[in-house]
């Protein structure tokens, strides 16, 4: 038996107990609340550790672009290996690597070693990777009806990450005589001790296409057949460029927030409101998505990504970057949630570690495109930090129209019974 209904069923799949997803759900939270703290601090940070030892400003959001290209080219191997193996093998190498990629990149700002910081960021995106995939694993032994409230509720527990993270680097970056040192140390303290949780998860079943599943099961699909499939590309667009634009205006924050004569703290304390905007919504998203249909809640975040552009256009008041950030938080969250949604519903448990993999390449190859464009946008764009901010959210727009008009083509195609 699979453990997710076939893609083009509409009949919701009997033999799934949600008793088990349930389970599952709270344990990812958990994961999600303590490994995931290190991920705003570091991205609170890399920007700055980065324009204190890059040979150039321009190459500032370097350590944060290796991150996320670490998680790009990840995804290919790490999902299938998830697949033949299990995911829980999968969380804990990615917490392993995310503990030593921490170590190295504390090793390289006490040595003054850019190219170590390079080095101990590319592993931490095999954490990111790795992190990446506790949303699929919540839907992978849910039913067809708490599949999108799963997902949402996985991605909430990046709250408590939003509200630990930034503050928890308030006490431990300054904590050395060199700058940042203890906020990647911290981070390597995450990553050991929050990978426990993992062998709670209940993966007796469902995660893995072996058995009957892989004799009996219709065969996977190719990756021209996958990127065919109008719903899978559909998801694979919004959820590129929904992730990608947050991270091109966030990795530029903390420049930008410092570059206009705040401090610090003050970098700190938006990059934490925005992370709560980023997983406050997840309480709802999925109830939101089961009453209005993923379509419209996909179409939602788009619309209020390009009004946090706008925000961010208005002004360089605080207030002006606290509320574009928040609102760019919650476009995150309604369009990535729902474009993971549409794409959980749209593969069966034969393509799963095909089209997971596929999908986490394409969006972080462009999420790294868009974080190395944010360093040289911000740093070299107008000779200011009021012009390259400027830059930076004049770019979201050619982004947000290429994911509109896929989602309006998406739209006037004849429904089917994977998603309204």
């Amino acid at each position: 038996m699979t453990d997710i209904a076939p893609a083009n069923s509409d009949v919701p799949n009997p033999n799934v107990d949600d008793r088990a997803a349930r389970r599952n759900v709270i344990v990812l939270i958990l994961a999600q609340a303590i490994l995931g703290a290190q991920m705003p601090m570091i991205f609170a940070v890399g920007g700055l550790a980065g324009q204190m030892l890059a040979p150039n400003p321009c190459l500032a959001t370097l350590p944060i672009s290796l991150i996320v290209f670490g998680s790009m080219t990840t995804a290919p191997w790490i999902s299938p290996l998830m697949q033949a193996r299990g995911r829980r093998l999968g969380f804990v190498i990615g917490a392993i690597a995310g503990a030593l990629g921490a170590l190295i990149a504390a090793w390289g700002l006490w040595a003054g070693q850019f190219w170590l910081m390079l080095v101990g960021s590319y592993l931490t995106g095999i954490y990111m990777s790795a992190q990446g995939f506790f949303r699929f694993a919540a839907s992978d032994r849910a039913s067809d009806a708490y599949r999108p409230k799963a997902i949402s509720y996985v991605m909430a527990g990046g709250l408590l990450a939003a509200i630990i993270g930034p503050q928890f680097n308030k006490l431990v970056m300054d904590a050395s005589v060199v700058p940042f040192v203890g906020s990647y140390i911290a981070a390597a303290a995450l990553n050991l001790g929050g990978m426990a949780v993992f062998f709670w998860l209940d993966l007796s079943k469902g995660t893995r296409a072996t058995g009957p599943e892989k004799l009996t099961g219709p065969p996977p699909r190719s990756r021209k057949a996958l990127l065919t499939d109008p719903h899978i590309l559909v998801a694979i667009i919004v959820g590129m460029v929904a992730y990608a634009l947050m991270n091109l205006v966030m990795t530029s924050t903390p420049l930008a927030v410092v570059g206009c004569g705040y401090s610090e703290d003050r970098a700190n304390d938006i990059v934490s409101a925005h992370v709560l905007a980023m997983y406050v919504p997840s309480f709802f998203t999925g109830h939101l998505i089961a009453r209005f249909g993923v379509r419209p809640i996909m179409a939602l975040g788009l619309l209020i990504l390009a009004v946090a552009g706008g925000v961010a256009l208005m002004g360089v008041d605080l207030e002006h970057f606290f509320i574009a950030l928040i609102l760019l938080g919650v476009g995150w969250n309604f369009g990535f949630i729902g474009a993971t949604t549409l794409l959980a519903a749209s593969h069966g448990p034969q393509d799963r570690g095909m089209v997971q993999g596929l999908n986490d390449t394409i969006v972080f190859g462009c999420v790294t495109l868009a974080s190395l464009a944010s360093g040289g946008l911000m740093n070299c764009s107008g000779g200011s930090a009021e012009a390259g901010w400027t830059a930076v959210n004049l770019a979201m727009a050619p982004f947000l129209a290429l994911a509109g008009g896929a989602l309006i083509w998406l739209w006037l195609r004849p429904q089917d019974a994977r998603t309204t």
